[in-house]
């Protein structure tokens, strides 16, 4: 068996960020527009705020069981192929979840699509890791500006679609063009060949988990991407309705308001990060997991604020600064891990530092649905900022204890035409 390591020419090897940068879009797209139109969903199926907010914590348990799975896919078949096997997948659901009747089928085809969606991610982040060696931190940099993007976009256009043409047109519309997208990756990727240089034997599905656990600094890694993830999903399931509800705005503002604000200042708080950790991790190995440090630390007093702000203006103030911070931790979250982890085994491994982390966001939805009508949303999404501190404390114990240790093990290890 072997890992890949690519070599294609400049010019497609800028073309297939281009692509992925696509690809990733309709990812977060596709997972975020269902939480825009939830009120439609709610009013028009008759759901309670505990059943929605178990179909949306099925949506992120899916991604956690089936991201070992996703992992392993990734690194013994050619990635590309990985690629366009679930984006058709997860294209497909949404495009049926626009027929759902009721509280099954939408968690059925929901949790379809967080199932197919998560063969994307250790693919993608793998085959940027091997492609983009000296730019790592730059390239997944830029494929993370994806993710803003499409929770961005599905923000203003899910709520504009939902209210004049139904919820149910917004996955008619974003799952038919992912249908498309696939089609043409399909034709793309012809031209975009996965080189392999390194040999090694057949992976165990569970080398994956036998490589987080070998190495103290990724399992930090991975609880502090657990504590960001919790936040990340309580506040995009839930943000929306808080807005609707607290300060009366319409759908579509609140769609737009809860998405714009944050993701702006996130997609420039990734580029700025990515670009800087390149510089810094050239002549610091621990820079990478500085960053992400400040990152979570400095995010977190927004996030209380987001929750307890009495104003608009004070929200979205909190969203551009806790936005800001969450892209500069996101800058690095791969390229942190891959410091510590050998080459061969990094979309594996890499999926099962996935699947912890959605496995623990998995409970914000349900317990903010279900806080919500004795807590309140304003209370519950304040106290996510705990999990933000918490994380920092991760990465803290890493940089303190751990790091130095298994960053020389593995440059020790690794083959020498492996930068």
């Amino acid at each position: 068996m072997t890992t890949t390591a690519n070599n294609t020419s400049g010019k497609f090897k800028w073309e297939l960020i281009i692509l992925l940068w696509l690809v990733f879009f309709f990812n977060q797209a596709d997972r975020q527009v269902f939480n825009i139109v939830l009120p439609l969903i709610k009013a028009d199926l008759r759901l309670s705020d505990s059943q929605l907010g178990l179909i949306a914590s099925v949506f992120i348990a899916a991604v956690g069981v089936f991201v070992p799975i996703a992992g392993y896919a990734g690194d013994v078949f050619r990635k590309k192929k990985v690629i366009i096997f679930s984006l058709f997948l997860w294209s497909a659901a949404t495009f049926f979840t626009g027929i759902s009747t009721g509280l099954l089928t939408l968690v059925i085809l929901r949790s379809m699509v967080g199932s197919s969606e998560s063969f994307y991610a250790p693919a993608a982040n793998a085959l940027i890791g091997d492609t983009y060696r000296e730019e790592r931190g730059f390239a997944m940099s830029i494929h993370q500006t994806a993710l803003y993007a499409g929770i961005i976009m599905s923000g203003v256009l899910g709520a504009i679609i939902g209210e004049h043409y139904g919820w149910r047109a917004t996955f008619y519309l974003f799952g038919g063009i992912g249908i498309l997208l696939a089609i043409l990756l399909i034709v793309r990727f012809r031209h975009f060949s996965e080189h392999t240089d390194i040999p090694l034997s057949p992976l165990s599905w569970l080398a994956g988990i036998r490589g987080l656990f070998a190495k103290p600094t990724a399992i930090l890694l991975t609880l502090a991407f657990g504590c960001m993830v919790f936040v990340n999903v309580g506040y995009l399931t839930w943000t929306p309705t808080f807005l609707h509800e607290k300060f009366n705005q319409s759908l579509s503002a609140a769609g737009f308001s809860s998405m714009f604000y944050h993701h702006v200042f996130a997609f420039a708080g990734v580029l700025a990060g990515g670009k800087i950790s390149d510089h810094l991790a050239k002549k610091d190995p621990s820079a990478r997991l500085k960053i992400q440090f400040w990152g979570l630390l400095l995010g977190a007093p927004f996030i209380y604020m987001l929750g307890t702000a009495g104003n608009l203006l004070l929200v979205f103030l909190s969203l551009g600064c806790f936005g800001f911070f969450r892209g500069i931790y996101d800058s690095n979250i791969y390229a942190s891990l891959y410091a510590v982890i050998d080459p061969r085994i990094r979309a594996s491994v890499s999926a099962t530092m996935i699947m912890f982390a959605f496995i623990i966001g998995a409970f914000a939805p349900y317990l903010l649905g279900s806080l919500k009508p004795t807590l309140g949303l304003s209370k519950g999404i304040a106290f996510l900022s705990v999990a933000y501190i918490l994380g920092a404390i991760f990465i803290g114990l890493a940089l303190k204890f751990t790091l130095a240790k298994d960053q020389v093990r593995e440059l020790t290890s690794l083959p020498e035409n492996y930068n």
